[in-house]
């Protein structure tokens, strides 16, 4: 068998694309190995239209059931092998023993969150931890809360929440920061955030919620514990683009997958969408990823069209 589309990765923009590529009357498969991608992870969204308050969870297996509903094969496995098979313009993709051969593909796997490593930072993930101040933040009005990190992702959430919580540290391992300057400025002349610099978190603590932040600074050896309500780990995200090296598909200076307004790649007959490619401004969300993705798959419906398979 020979499906028109395959898709890698089963988050808000894999699953969206899957179900616009099989309205599309395109046979399709899913390829992933965890339902949602982080967007699972979220405690709750309230920023997706139509869900005032959600679970992650819940949201992302609505879109599968969607997906299944429309007819798309739904696979949990990780996609380890593409090859590409010049003489029948396909593609094929290995998972374990098996081989899926496909006319066009759509990488949309995600990024994954750089972790801190410390105690308590899974045990608290979705009761006062998180990696995203868009997505959670407005669990935390006025409310203290501490941020981690000292790039331009960093100072852009702390801005956010500021409007938001009632006090906020920002917590950095360095003096300097590599985030802009103007963000910076902003920030120090903000009242309601006081900058904790050579400084490490260590720990973790809470009851039910996150209740405290345990810190060392790293020129005294000075440790102590932040009483607050929530951490946000703001240390940045990798693109999850290994096999899409292997295809050769041209990515930014971050990593990302380069895709045109059409989620088109440099690689014909590839596309790409949500949070692994430069669209939507780095805007990490589910609405966008989802909006990627439903592009995405009328792109490889033209494609098939326009190449006569």
């Amino acid at each position: 068998m020979i499906y028109d589309t395959i898709i890698i990765g089963n988050g808000p923009a894999g699953l969206s694309a899957a179900i616009f590529a099989a309205r599309s009357n395109l046979k399709t498969i899913v390829i992933g190995e965890k339902l949602g991608g982080q967007a699972s992870d979220a405690h709750l969204i309230e920023n997706y239209p139509g869900f005032p308050s959600i679970s992650g969870f819940e949201l992302m297996k609505k879109f599968e059931n969607h997906a299944k509903i429309q007819g798309v094969e739904i696979i949990y496995t990780r996609a380890q092998k593409f090859k590409k098979n010049d003489k029948k313009h396909t593609f094929t993709i290995t998972t374990g023993d098996n081989e899926y051969e496909t006319k066009t593909i759509i990488l949309a796997l995600g990024t994954t969150t750089r972790k801190l490593n410390i105690s308590g930072e899974t045990e608290y993930l979705g009761r006062g931890v998180s990696y995203c101040a868009t997505c959670d933040g407005a669990f935390f009005r006025n409310k203290t809360i501490a941020v981690i990190g000292g790039g331009d992702v960093a100072l852009s959430a702390t801005l956010y929440l500021a409007e938001l919580a009632k006090k906020i540290y920002l917590i950095h391992r360095r003096q300097d920061f590599r985030g802009e300057p103007i963000k910076l400025k902003k920030i120090k002349e903000s009242k309601n955030i006081e900058l904790v610099l050579d400084t490490v978190p260590t720990g973790i603590t809470g009851e039910i919620t996150v209740t405290g932040l345990k810190t060392k600074n790293l020129k005294t050896n000075q440790e102590q514990e932040i009483k607050l309500n929530g951490v946000f780990i703001e240390i940045g995200s990798t693109p999850t683009t290994v096999l899409a090296q292997e295809l050769r598909i041209k990515l930014d200076e971050k990593g990302y997958i380069n895709v045109d307004p059409a989620q088109h790649t440099n690689t014909p007959g590839i596309f790409a969408a949500g949070d692994i490619t430069t669209n939507s401004n780095y805007f990490r969300q589910v609405i966008t990823a989802a909006a990627e993705g439903s592009i995405a798959a009328d792109s490889a419906f033209k494609f098939i069209k326009e190449n006569s398979y």
